[in-house]
Parts: C-alpha cells; structure tokens; sequence
C-alpha cells in the first residue's frame, strides 16, 4: 500500500470536520431521522455544506485534463444498479437508522476513544469479512 500525503491529510481535515459538527456522536445522527420526535437539522445542514463544496469543485475538477496530484482520474465506469449494489445500500441505510453512525464518523470517533465507534469499527469490520466470504 502506498502512503499518500494529500489523503492523509484530506482524512484528516474530513474527520476534524465531522467531530466538530458532532456527527460522531450517534444522538446527532438518530436527532434527525426521529421526524415524529425531538427532530434536529443538524445533519442536513452538514450534508447541505458538503454537497455546497462538493458539487462546484467536481465542475471544475471533471474540466481538468488530468489531477493534480495523480496521473489519471479514477471514476466508477458501471451504470448498473444490481441486487449487490441495492443489497448494499439497504444494509448501509439499516445499519446508520440502528447504530446512528456511519463509517466516516466511526472511524473519526476511534481518534476520541468514543465506544460506540468502536463497536460499530468492530461490527464493520467483520461485515466486511462476511460480505468476502459470501462473495
């Protein structure tokens, strides 16, 4: 495995930013997905900036001839929306509802020593082992 500098940092800045809107804790998460309940727009709002940031920057970035930091871009080539990827995102939407964590906040969480991070890091991790096993 090579080290890349830029995604180490990029993590870095990516985590910082989810500890400071507070996605690491797993009450954010479940505040916005109770719309009966205490209802909260924090994640919403940290998604909105994302996406603020995200969707200009990939204008300009798919304009380029080639990447900065690399010789070649790497996009998904596939169009297709099978069982796998649809079995997947289930999974994904599933595990984020019960736990209130998905992997980016999770592995941010491990850095503050958050037991819930480390459970779900655990519980991910032998997911993916099941999921090479079933493949």
């Amino acid at each position: 495995m090579k080290f890349n500098l830029s995604a180490l940092l990029s993590g870095i800045l990516f985590g910082f930013g989810l500890v400071l809107a507070d996605m690491t804790n797993p009450a954010t998460v479940i505040a916005f997905l109770d719309v009966a309940g205490e209802w909260s727009a924090t994640l919403a709002l940290v998604m909105g900036g994302g996406l603020a940031v995200t969707i200009p920057a990939f204008y300009f970035i798919q304009r380029r001839k080639r990447p900065v930091l690399v010789a070649v871009f790497t996009m998904p080539t596939s169009l297709n929306i099978d069982k796998r990827l649809v079995t997947g995102a289930a999974l994904f939407g599933l595990g984020w509802g019960l736990a209130g964590l998905c992997p980016g906040p999770a592995i941010a969480g491990l850095a503050a020593g958050n037991l819930d991070s480390v459970l779900f890091v655990v519980a991910m991790l032998i997911g993916f082992r099941v999921a090479d096993l079933i493949k």
